[in-house]
């Protein structure tokens, strides 16, 4: 009966995401319902298969195990640089030392990946695969394909010669691709993050959000040609750009550190001030939720009696006082209920949905981290729905990442980067709920 429950919800939460996209779409008429019903099958497929065909998962499974690996590899050149300071057991997790390291030594390693031609090997068979199913153009299957293991200005460049005469279609289809995506550098933290010190948690967390990043490909090409459907004529030609980074594998290593540097420096610099933003907002709305009292000579004028008992009564203690995340869980709980999550997560689940959003997903994830190392939250089946949910970089931050990073490879695109921005963060938003149903059904 729970089975059925689930599955009815999950159907329930497809239908309603897909037909908000088709609200919002540029040309209805225009929809290609053919696409619509092969991407969701191709996400139904592909997840299917990690779950439940045995050699799929163990593929899968040794692919998470090997990121896990690179997380122990990084800690060799930390524990060389910052000595004892690296040492857990002594000093807890240290997030610059022991988190931001792992994004700069994956760069690295990504680069030389890519330097070799294996990386642009294995996006080929995904490009290949969804081109010829969906029947799209292989400039933008290229790039929804190395979205993949790539970030949402780093895939691009796969196919940096087609972006100048890109439809608005396509250069949609390229935003919402990234957008619908994480890359493997930050995979790195998340792992970390839901995994903690636990091997077998780090390599089940790793495989969830290795097919998450796969099936939200597909769904970012199909929510993109629903949003705005391709109407003029475009080339299926696969041809990936054969640029290379750096002269050699050493230089290539080199370039993808500095690249690394470059992110890890961005991620805990926007970790520290939006932390901070979030701290100072919830100071001034614990305030305003405290009790008030106005008096004169002994006389009370005016008594406010707070929201903050409140709302710890209304929450069961989930939430003590008038914050943020009690905000975002009133506003996203719905969503919440819509992708699988049960009653008794609900707030918790929209708080992280809405941090996502409204901040960026790798604030969620470390608070979903921090909340199950404490216990509070964790639900097996939640954990791994709200995984497929954030697993992407749909926030009003990548709007201006991508406008600067693809805008640099296309100077001819910006204005229409521009233009098509929030359209491509509410595509990749949907892309990864319709995961998440997935995700909830199957799970």
């Amino acid at each position: 009966m729970e089975t059925l429950v689930h599955t009815g919800r999950g159907l329930l939460g497809i239908a309603a995401l897909v037909f908000v996209t088709w609200l919002l779409s540029a040309d209805r008429r225009a929809i290609n319902w053919r696409n619509v019903v092969i991407g969701i099958g191709l996400q139904f497929t592909l997840a299917a298969l990690v779950l439940y065909f045995g050699p799929a998962r163990a593929a899968v499974e040794w692919v998470g195990a090997r990121f896990v690996d690179l997380l122990d590899f990084t800690n060799a050149g930390v524990g060389l640089l910052f000595g004892s300071l690296a040492d857990k057991s002594r000093h807890g997790v240290v997030f610059a030392i022991m988190i931001l390291p792992a994004i700069i030594f994956f760069s690295a390693f990504s680069s030389l990946l890519y330097y070799l031609g294996i990386l642009q090997r294995i996006v080929y068979v995904f490009a290949w695969l969804m081109s010829k199913t969906l029947r799209l153009s292989g400039a933008e299957t290229l790039s929804a394909s190395a979205n993949i293991f790539l970030g949402q200005t780093e895939a691009p460049f796969l196919v940096k010669p087609y972006l100048a005469g890109m439809t608005r279609s396509e250069m949609l289809t390229i935003m919402v691709g990234g957008m619908a995506t994480i890359a493997g550098a930050v995979m790195i933290a998340y792992i970390s993050f839901l995994g903690g010190d636990d091997p077998q948690q780090k390599v089940l967390f790793a495989t969830h959000l290795i097919t998450a990043s796969v099936i939200n490909a597909p769904a970012g090409l199909m929510i993109s040609k629903m949003l705005l459907p391709q109407t003029e004529p475009v080339s299926t030609k696969l041809d990936v750009s054969k640029d290379r980074i750096g002269a050699n594998a050493i230089d290539a290593v080199c370039a993808g550190t500095s690249d690394g540097l470059k992110l890890a420096v961005n991620v805990g610099a926007m970790l520290i001030a939006f932390t901070a933003l979030v701290a100072m907002f919830n100071a001034i709305l614990g305030w305003i939720g405290a009790p008030h009292t106005l008096a004169i000579g002994g006389t009370t004028l005016v008594s406010w009696p707070g929201l903050n008992d409140w709302i710890a009564g209304i929450t069961g203690g989930v939430f003590k006082t008038f914050s943020l995340e009690f905000i975002f869980g009133v506003l996203y709980a719905p969503v919440a209920w819509l992708i699988g999550i049960d009653h008794g997560h609900l707030l918790q689940s929209g708080a992280l949905l809405g941090t996502r959003t409204a901040l960026n997903e790798f604030i969620s994830f470390q608070q979903m981290g921090a909340l199950k190392a404490a216990g509070t939250f964790n639900d097996p089946r939640t954990l791994v729905i709200l995984t497929y949910a954030m697993c992407g970089f749909a926030n009003l931050v990548s709007i201006g990442i991508q406008i600067g990073g693809i805008g640099s490879l296309a100077p001819n695109q910006r204005s229409t980067l521009a233009q098509l921005g929030f359209k491509a963060m509410i595509g990749g938003t949907i892309a990864c709920y319709l995961s998440a149903c997935v995700a909830g059904i199957l799970v």
